[in-house]
């Protein structure tokens, strides 16, 4: 058995990271500096009824500023993920009507209507390439959608477009906890007053009512040995939230999605080096080039040129994760095999995130952490009008764990839950069927 000298693998899931602060605990390194901000872009369109802005103490080391909600980079914009982290950065306090997390269809959906009906939105997203809708290779059975050769992703692309033109907010950020209990005590006569709370690691969501739209890719079956054991001990699924403990230490990726490459640029920032594990060849030969390869078609071939060409990048493909190793402390190891080594190999590594490309089917409910009730197969419980447990809060798409796992349901989903929302806050009696047209 061979051993590759090296100090942590970050393995990326879909799920969002369960235990930030799991992890803050656990790892046995601490940042050598404060906390760097992720690069991550947003959208801000014009609307008469915005998310305001405001600054207040943040609980981390990070600073707080106010911060002007003006354009930036739109969702299909090429993201920084390079340049230095460490030197502080700012934390964003965000107050509105309506915050969505999970930009798919249904999310999507939910925000054009609560947008234009004049309730200050905004769409909190992981990443808008790794959803159901965006792997889908074209659609062909969606209402209007004629042209057989329009693909998931740029279905998906409209449908966000749609909303932010109608004033809602999208914004690209890992949301690691939501709370649903607190209140504020100085609007008690506003129904909902900032009584949901959504965390990220540069931007804090106080809302009047959430919706939970994060889909169902998450892993199913089987985990890799070690996995389960050490999450929240070595093991995490969030790089935004933990890269930092990765400072001058090499790191390992493995996945071979977008999601999975732009997580592993995020990391070059940190590590001295970094392994990205990829169980299958993913060159950047020309697709045309006669090389018969079966290629990702997921992938970002721009965001997969910008990793590569990075000069603490180790790429290993074709290389099968086997386990996660580790000890008392943590996670100490991972275990692989390449198909020109006869032997297994070690990579001594501290940190561990694995990405399953093309996800599964469970829902993603991992940041929820027991606030509102799912039922046996993990889907959160809602009624007909997309209510949850908890006031205030609704749950739309595939996270409801539904047989009819479809663009146009989901879609429906978001249109029920707004008219819902819009019910609610303004303490109507009925449902208001159509806003004004604009």
């Amino acid at each position: 058995m061979m051993t590759i000298a090296a100090t942590s693998l970050l393995l990326f899931c879909s799920p969002p990271s369960p235990s930030a602060s799991a992890f803050l605990t656990h790892h046995r390194h601490r940042p050598t500096s404060s906390s760097s901000s992720s690069s991550t872009g947003f959208v801000v369109q014009s609307s008469s009824r915005r998310p305001s802005v405001i600054a207040a103490p943040s609980p981390s080391r990070r600073s707080t500023a106010t911060t002007t909600l003006g354009a930036s980079s739109s969702p299909g914009d090429d993201f920084d993920f390079g340049g230095g982290g460490g030197g502080g950065g700012t934390t964003e306090i965000v107050d509105c009507d309506v915050a969505i997390i999970g930009g798919g269809p249904a999310g999507c959906t939910c925000a054009l209507y609560t947008s234009r009906s004049d309730l200050s939105t905004i769409i909190i997203d992981k990443n808008p390439g790794s959803g159901a809708l965006a792997v889908t290779s074209h659609i062909a059975n969606y209402p209007g959608v004629v042209d057989r050769g329009m693909s998931g992703m740029e279905l998906l692309d409209a449908m966000r477009d749609q909303a932010t033109r109608y004033g809602a907010r999208y914004v690209r950020a890992q949301v690691y906890m939501i709370d649903v209990t607190s209140d504020d005590d100085d609007d008690d006569d506003v129904v909902g007053a900032r009584a949901k709370v959504v965390y990220t690691p540069d931007l804090t969501v106080r809302a009047r009512s959430l919706v939970l739209a994060t889909g169902a890719m998450g892993r199913v079956g089987r985990t890799f040995p070690g996995e389960s054991e050490y999450l929240g001990r070595g093991v995490s699924y969030c790089a935004t939230c933990d890269g930092a403990f990765y400072r001058d230490s090499p790191v390992a990726v493995y996945g071979m999605s977008t999601e999975a490459i732009e997580e592993a640029l995020y990391l070059t920032k940190f590590a001295s080096v970094l392994y990205w594990i990829t169980s299958s060849d993913v060159s950047m030969d020309d697709d045309d080039g006669g090389g018969g390869v079966e290629r990702n078609r997921v992938m970002d071939r721009g965001l997969l040129k910008r990793l590569l060409e990075r000069d603490n990048v180790h790429h290993m493909e074709r290389t099968r994760l086997l386990e996660v190793l580790g000890d008392v402390g943590g996670v100490t190891g991972v275990r692989v095999k390449r198909p020109d080594v006869d032997d297994s190999e070690v990579i001594n590594v501290e940190g561990a995130f694995v990405y399953g490309a093309g996800g599964g089917s469970k829902p993603i409910t991992d940041f929820i952490q027991g606030k509102v009730d799912l039922d046996d197969n993990g889907g959160v419980i809602v009624d007909e009008d997309m209510k949850t447990s908890v006031d205030g809060v609704y749950a739309i798409g595939d996270i409801r764990n539904t047989d009819y796992k479809q663009v146009v349901v989901a879609a429906s989903d978001g249109c029920i839950a707004a008219m819902s929302i819009e019910k609610f806050l303004n303490k109507r009696k009925m449902v208001k069927v159509d806003w004004i047209h604009r």
